[in-house]
């Protein structure tokens, strides 16, 4: 689901994992207690932990086996954004790609910035207002996890309707979209030189109400019955149960500050 190119290594100095343009790349946390967070997802995920850039406040990436696969950072106290998951798609120019987003009826709230020597980033949203990051690599490119239990393994919008964003998407990431035939879901998937990167899922009403149009990150793990068990026992919360869907059997959940994500078991 996931596509790397050239034979830059990534932070771990393991992998190739340089992305296209338009894939997602990254996925970032912001909250209000970050120690507590630790303690659950590493509780859920085994993940350990090493500090990361702190030009924006205290910020830790998550490691699984050495690699890096996912961000969360602390926010100033006083501040109360949103708690959620927040996908990054790969650009290989950030201040091209903000400018082409304000063109196609989104808006951008942070940056274009440098984020040290690590990267470009920017935080922007959609016409129907999804949030998502915008990252431009350097010494940093990503998420480095292969699908093992624990690492971000898809991605996918959840909007009211996929026609007007999907030309969003399109436009400024140069993503083809392939409608996905059903008989009664509004399901479209987003590919980058031919490889699925996302999808996109109009919901119409269903959205929840909260929670707007989202992107959703979806971290595998071997059994979600059980990992949305574990989830409760950490402090979180289960919610939607457990289902088989063309995704794999998965579970959509929330950390104990509300980011909602889901859990899968996908076939690999």
């Amino acid at each position: 689901m996931r596509e790397g190119s050239g034979a830059t290594a990534g932070l771990s100095g393991r992998e190739p994992a340089r992305r296209a343009t338009g894939t997602p790349c990254w996925t970032s946390l912001m909250v209000h207690d970050l120690a507590t967070t630790q303690e659950f997802y590493r509780g859920l995920f085994g993940w350990e932990f090493q500090p990361g850039p702190s030009g924006f406040g205290p910020y830790v990436r998550a490691l699984l086996d050495g690699r890096p696969v996912a961000g969360i950072g602390e926010m100033a106290p006083g501040l109360h954004l949103p708690v959620a998951w927040t996908t990054f798609l790969a650009s290989d120019d950030a201040d091209a790609t903000a400018e082409q987003i304000r063109c196609c009826g989104g808006t951008v709230a942070v940056g274009p910035l440098d984020s040290g020597e690590e990267g470009r980033m920017a935080i922007a949203a959609d016409p129907l207002g999804a949030v998502f990051g915008v990252w431009q690599a350097r010494l940093h490119l990503g998420s480095e996890g292969g699908g093992e239990p624990g690492t971000p393994v898809w991605t996918e919008l959840l909007t009211s309707e996929t026609e007007h964003v999907d030309t969003f998407y399109r436009t400024v990431f140069g993503c083809q979209v392939e409608p996905v035939a059903t008989a009664d879901e509004d399901y479209v998937t987003l590919t980058v030189r031919g490889r699925p990167g996302a999808a996109m899922h109009g919901v119409g009403h269903r959205i929840r109400t909260e929670a707007g149009a989202h992107w959703m990150t979806y971290f595998e793990v071997k059994d979600p019955d059980e990992a949305a068990e574990r989830v409760a026992v950490l402090g979180g919360r289960v919610l939607h149960d457990p289902s088989d869907t063309a995704t794999g059997r998965s579970v959509q959940v929330a950390d104990p500050e509300g980011a909602a994500f889901t859990l899968v078991h996908t076939e690999h």
